[in-house]
């Protein structure tokens, strides 16, 4: 068993979803001890975001790249073969702003590539990696799950289908902001479902 870990919030350890997110990779330690289990902090271990340059590398037959272009495309392949590699992923998602951490999209613009996780057919997109469970553990101040509010939801769900990946989960800790009470009843609700 292999377990890919991805936190994403910029408080790193001291974030909600990763507190969350430890809290099960610790169940899946005692449910799975000999799992490997890969962890890609995306607040300690930084994703460049995209820009010419980088597209650009990608973009460039593998023949035609420069030693930097091809630098850029071996660690998006680094990525993409974690996350292929992975029978179980486990994702802390704050929301901010009402979309996801700038981290995280760097991760998606890095993996989500055509030809490779995914491809267009006459029909449609296609995703080219096989399905496997992902739990999303979805920390926000307010509360916004099942309104018009939540963009994050739809857009990871919209993500990960797109690439193959259909088994997509969640867990919601929300109204975090919103007092201690509030943070503590959230937080606990949040540790009984993923019991």
């Amino acid at each position: 068993m292999n377990i890919l870990v991805i936190k994403s919030s910029v408080f790193g350890d001291d974030g909600n979803s990763s507190t969350l997110v430890n809290e099960q990779v610790e169940r899946l330690k005692a449910k799975h001890p000999q799992a490997e289990i890969v962890v890609r902090d995306l607040s300690a271990d930084r994703i460049p975001h995209l820009d010419g340059e980088r597209v650009g590398a990608f973009f460039t037959p593998a023949e035609q790249r420069s030693p930097e272009q091809q630098a850029v495309d071996d660690y998006s392949l680094a990525l993409i073969e974690e996350l292929r590699a992975a029978d179980q992923i486990v994702l802390g998602l704050p929301m901010y702003n009402f979309g996801i951490p700038s981290q995280l999209k760097s991760w998606i613009d890095h993996v989500a590539r055509a030809g490779i996780t995914f491809r267009y057919t006459e029909n449609g997109p296609q995703g080219l990696l096989d399905d496997k469970p992902v739990t999303v553990l979805a920390a926000r101040g307010g509360i916004y799950a099942g309104t018009d509010n939540d963009t994050v939801t739809p857009y990871i769900k919209l993500f990960f289908g797109f690439v193959g990946i259909t088994s997509v989960s969640f867990v919601y800790a929300e109204g975090l902001n919103m007092g201690d009470e509030s943070k503590e009843k959230a937080m606990g609700e949040a540790r009984a479902a993923l019991q």
